[in-house]
């Protein structure tokens, strides 16, 4: 069934929604320094959408010509019973991309099981190949967990296994070849993320870390030739192709190079907040909808369509300032 023309997800500025990332808890086994402090409150549970409502919210999602959903955290794989999430989502007709962002440390357990219940690919977070960089960057992290959980999803064999690295001047930003090289080896793509300002993480100057995309590709062509390619996964990220490997590199720039004029994604909170913008606060209370509606799927859905209406032209970073966004990355979906 093909969604109509006036039930897809259309804001003011012509850009339509097709990409939902949905959040299924803040919670997390690792302490990332820069997603959240290290005394974090997480939202109390009973205030997190019910698995049965998060799966209601990506049918209707994809019911309204969203053909890409990607389960995010914290870490989506301590979610309890998130595997039924999953399951239920992969059955729907017209969604094409199935994904999760995680960071790897349950993927051994979890891999064929994801990959069984129609998960088509799996981002992983993996900052530096150094285990007592590893440790500091993570608080508690081992990197052992993280690369077993690689080498599963890699042995599932889903349609792309990816690494995602957030560089930080004087943290990591002296292995961005290393990284390349750990993914090359293994017929991965990489993605470079330039830390955004949600939250604050008390742990580092975050204009003093700021290390550009421009920084690390110049770093990355004392070792490779890159080449520009116009490929896209659906996200903000720009790739580059290697003459020597399949691998592609690719770079997420909010502040360098920011990607709002094609934009076409939103994002729900584990607790039922339609965040229009990563970078902005306006957010409608999808859980009170989904609540007010349990059986009026209709209402559900004008309310995302009037939602489409509040949706920014654009995010507004300033490394220079105390973060306006107070949420951290955490709570906000990845």
């Amino acid at each position: 069934m093909h969604p109509s023309s006036d039930s897809l997800l259309i804001d003011r500025f012509g850009r339509q929604i097709n990409y939902v990332r949905l959040s299924v808890t803040d919670r997390c086994d690792l302490r990332c320094v820069y997603c959240m402090s290290e005394d974090m409150t997480f939202v109390p549970r009973e205030q997190l959408l019910t698995l049965e409502e998060i799966s209601r919210i990506g049918r209707l999602f994809v019911e309204m010509g969203v053909d890409k959903i990607r389960i995010t955290g914290g870490e989506p794989l301590t979610r309890k019973n998130i595997l039924q999430v999953f399951e239920s989502l992969g059955q729907l007709t017209g969604l094409k991309d199935l994904t999760i962002t995680t960071n790897g440390t349950l993927l051994s357990s979890y891999a064929q099981a994801l990959k069984d219940a129609g998960v088509t690919r799996v981002n992983i977070s993996l900052d530096t190949l150094d285990t007592e960089r590893f440790k500091a960057i993570t608080r508690v992290g081992k990197l052992a967990k993280t690369l077993q959980g690689i080498d599963a999803a890699l042995e599932a064999g889903f349609q792309s296994v990816k690494l995602n690295a957030v560089v930080l001047k004087n943290r990591n930003h002296d292995e961005v070849h290393k990284l390349v090289e750990f993914a090359r080896q293994r017929g991965m793509d990489i993605s470079f993320i330039e830390e955004m300002p949600l939250g604050i993480v008390g742990d580092h100057d975050r204009a003093e870390a700021f290390y550009s995309s421009e920084q690390i590709r110049n770093d990355l062509l004392k070792y490779y030739q890159l080449t520009a390619s116009n490929e896209s996964t659906g996200g903000p990220a720009r790739y580059y192709r290697m003459p020597d490997s399949n691998s592609r590199v690719g770079f997420i720039s909010p502040h360098s190079h920011n990607f709002c004029d094609t934009c076409n994604r939103v994002r729900v909170t584990a607790e039922g907040r339609l965040l229009l913008c990563l970078g902005q606060e306006h957010s409608i209370d999808l859980r009170r909808s989904l609540r007010a509606h349990p059986l009026d799927d209709a209402a559900v859905r004008q309310d995302l369509l009037n939602a489409m209406q509040i949706k920014p032209q654009g995010h507004n970073f300033n490394l220079a300032l105390q973060p306006v966004i107070m949420r951290h990355m955490n709570t906000t979906g990845g």
